[in-house]
């Protein structure tokens, strides 16, 4: 079960936070994956939700190797995770570059339960 625990941790971390965290380090990104000109005041805050997602990716990675670490991370994955699918569905579930992320997240919500459940019933 460590084994399926562990690799959880990690898609939470890399497959669905690794593509906005990476924005932090290529802004040039925030186009291909927002449909949005880097530049600009909008272009400053998705670099910064860049540095959030890292900082999420970052606690994913440690909650891998660190069981201690496991509770508050499924809650801060969670909220990130939760939290986009619940705006993304009261904006009426838009299409456009919005919908790929809806549907990693979504996709996302199976290694979600698994570290969840692992976190909060040992």
């Amino acid at each position: 079960m460590e084994l399926t625990t562990k690799t959880s941790w990690l898609i939470l971390a890399f497959v669905v936070h690794g593509a906005p965290a990476a924005v932090l380090f290529a802004p040039k990104l925030i186009e291909r994956l927002y449909g949005i000109e880097a530049s600009g005041d909008l272009g400053v805050l998705l670099v910064h939700r860049g540095a959030l997602f890292f900082a999420v990716l970052a606690v994913a990675v440690l909650a891998a190797f660190d069981p201690s670490a496991r509770k508050a991370a499924s809650v801060v994955v969670g909220i990130s995770m939760i939290g986009y699918l619940a705006v993304y569905g009261l904006a009426g579930f838009p299409e456009g570059p919005l919908r790929p992320i809806a549907l990693v997240d979504t996709t996302g919500l199976i290694p979600l339960a698994i570290v969840t459940y692992q976190a909060w019933s040992s």
